[in-house]
């Protein structure tokens, strides 16, 4: 069974994400992050769902869309790191 750890990063991006949408829409920003943190559940049970990054190669780093986020994951034995979080429009 896979267990799911969040990276510093990946807290952090939740962290600004909300606070971007804070001030125009509270309701909206407690919903983005609600619906984030639960998005990776399904990968426990299908952990390969998302689109493989083979510029990670030799790790094993995937990408997994929640609405218009980008989240980007890497399997590690038998567990999964969540490493960064993305808005689609976002500059990286």
């Amino acid at each position: 069974m896979y267990k799911i750890y969040w990276t510093e990063k990946a807290n952090s991006d939740l962290l600004r994400l909300y606070e971007f949408l804070l001030p125009v829409n509270p309701q909206a920003a407690l919903n983005v992050v609600d619906k984030l943190t639960k998005a990776p559940d399904v990968l426990v049970s299908q952990p390969r769902i998302g689109e493989q990054r083979f510029e990670y190669e030799p790790r094993e780093v995937r990408k997994f869309l929640v609405g218009k986020y980008e989240m980007h994951y890497e399997i590690k034995d038998d567990n999964i790191l969540i490493l960064r979080i993305w808005h689609a429009k976002e500059d990286r």
